[in-house]
C-alpha cells in the first residue's frame, strides 16, 4: 500500500514538473517571438511559423513525459 501511494505521488510530482517547464519554456518562446516581431514587423511570418513549430515540440515533449508518468503510477 505505502509503495501504490508513493507511486501516485512520484507521478503527480512528475507530470507537475513537465507541466511547469512546458508552461516556462512556451512562454520564454512567446516573449522572445513577440520581441523580434517588434523589431523586425517583416520577419513576422517566419517568426511566427517558426514559434508555433517550437511550441508544438516542447508540447510533444510533454505529453510524452506525462505518458511516462502515468505509466510508470500504474505499474506499482
Amino acid at each position: 500500500m505505502l509503495s501504490l501511494a508513493i507511486a501516485y505521488l512520484s507521478a503527480g510530482l512528475g507530470a507537475g514538473l513537465a507541466v511547469i517547464g512546458a508552461a516556462l519554456g512556451i512562454g520564454r518562446l512567446a516573449a522572445a517571438a513577440m520581441e523580434g516581431s517588434a523589431r523586425q514587423p517583416s520577419a513576422s511570418g517566419d517568426i511566427r511559423t517558426s514559434m508555433i513549430v517550437a511550441a508544438a515540440l516542447i508540447e510533444g515533449v510533454t505529453l510524452f513525459a506525462l505518458v511516462v508518468c502515468i505509466i510508470l503510477a500504474t505499474k506499482a
